[in-house]
């Protein structure tokens, strides 16, 4: 497909997976070769009518140069008009052929249609993505640890109760189950995501974990990182995920858990970034009640040593379908606003908000860490999140009609 026929596609994403109807379109773009059986059986399957339509945009991106206006004359077709006008006003003039003329594809097989040998012309076919149709959608904890026993040694975390209740309502939008838990030590952490993964996961397609606590560095084989209980005890965060793994909670074999962090990675280290053009990056500056969750790296044997990273052992297994979202990159701080709660959850509720109808967890990700990179504490200290990525599939949330 020509570049500019794509873009008008990918600017009008939000209307099309919002109003496109693609069940009248299916005969018509197989009658007139833009998409063989197999495509439409694959597209069928994603699921919900949103998220059928979000991959027939997606698949039709790989098509060749006649897929957009076949595609407009589908929806003229179809009664789908004013569809068909939003996205013919961005486009050029194209005189209409059979998509079987396009001199740019060759029908292989039966499977589907593939771009002639070229220079990087093959067609790739698209990620598969989990189902994510159940309702409601899978249970969410939230783990919320404030207020810490004065033996810790480990200070209040001032604007904590902001970023929960930022992420409950979004998760509720979401069509998660949400329950929240303030203010747990160690053991308690531990009873709750063991009670979690004793719940029967089956009717459910997601499960998602959420720690706003203290955090450090330990020794690791796969996720760096711990939270800290209430009473200065802390909990690895490999440990966190191995609760919900497929050996320890078989109903959520083969369905993405999510696991999203507020904590530092451990040490005082402050970011003080690297100078950029002036048109790369417009900084926004924190206030001068910025906090962070900063907690000094211990120097017993619990730390991590950095020259030394038991992950690059090609020995050890991989966890399959699931992805860790740090606020911060290991071994930096993470800052929050006592008005406003912390950088990483104000930016990561904006993205969903704006952005969970169109786009897949991933790349939803990746903006969080371009709109927190921007970001400087008192006029200094910048921030980078991070994530450990072990999905399978893409992965997009249900969102409201």
């Amino acid at each position: 497909m020509d570049e500019t026929h794509k873009k008008i596609l990918q600017r009008n994403r939000v209307n099309l997976v919002t109003d496109l109807d693609p069940s009248k379109l299916y005969d018509g773009l197989l009658e007139k070769g833009v998409f063989t059986q197999d495509m439409i059986d694959e597209i069928q399957s994603a699921g919900t009518r949103r998220d059928q339509a979000r991959q027939l945009v997606r698949d039709l991106e790989t098509r060749g140069s006649r897929a957009f206006p076949l595609f407009l004359e589908c929806l003229q077709e179809t009664g789908q008009e004013s569809l068909a006008e939003l996205l013919q006003n961005g486009a050029p003039a194209v005189t209409l052929q059979t998509l079987s003329d396009d001199k740019n594809l060759t029908h292989l097989s039966p499977d589907g249609w593939q771009l002639r040998p070229g220079p990087g012309r093959i067609r790739r076919d698209s990620l598969q993505s989990y189902k994510m149709d159940a309702s409601p959608c899978g249970h969410c904890l939230i783990i919320n640890n404030m207020e810490f026993e004065p033996h810790s040694m480990l200070k209040n975390r001032k604007g904590s109760n902001i970023d929960c209740e930022k992420l409950e309502r979004r998760f509720k939008t979401l069509n998660f189950v949400v329950e929240v838990k303030t203010n747990l030590r160690q053991k308690q952490i531990k009873h709750e995501l063991l009670t979690l993964s004793k719940k029967d996961h089956s009717q459910y397609d997601c499960c998602v974990v959420i720690m706003l606590s203290h955090g450090t560095e330990v020794n690791h084989n796969r996720f760096p990182g711990a939270v800290y209980g209430v009473d200065g005890q802390y909990v690895p965060v490999q440990i966190i995920t191995n609760y919900l793994n497929g050996q320890h909670c078989p109903s959520l074999q083969g369905k993405p858990k999510l696991f999203f962090i507020q904590a530092c990675g451990g040490g005082n280290e402050r970011d003080m970034g690297f100078e950029v053009s002036p048109d790369e990056v417009e900084p926004s500056s924190g206030g001068m009640d910025d906090q962070t969750d900063a907690i000094p790296m211990s120097s017993s044997s619990d730390s991590l040593s950095m020259s030394d990273e038991p992950d690059a052992r090609p020995s050890l297994p991989t966890p399959s379908d699931i992805l860790v979202s740090y606020s911060t990159f290991p071994g930096y701080v993470s800052w929050r606003e006592t008005q406003a709660g912390s950088w990483y959850v104000q930016t990561l509720d904006y993205i969903l908000e704006e952005n969970a109808a169109t786009d897949d967890l991933v790349t939803m990700l990746m903006m969080v860490n371009n709109e927190v990179s921007q970001n400087s504490a008192k006029g200094l200290y910048k921030q980078m999140p991070g994530s450990f990525n072990f999905l399978r599939k893409l992965l997009y949330f249900q969102t409201q009609t």
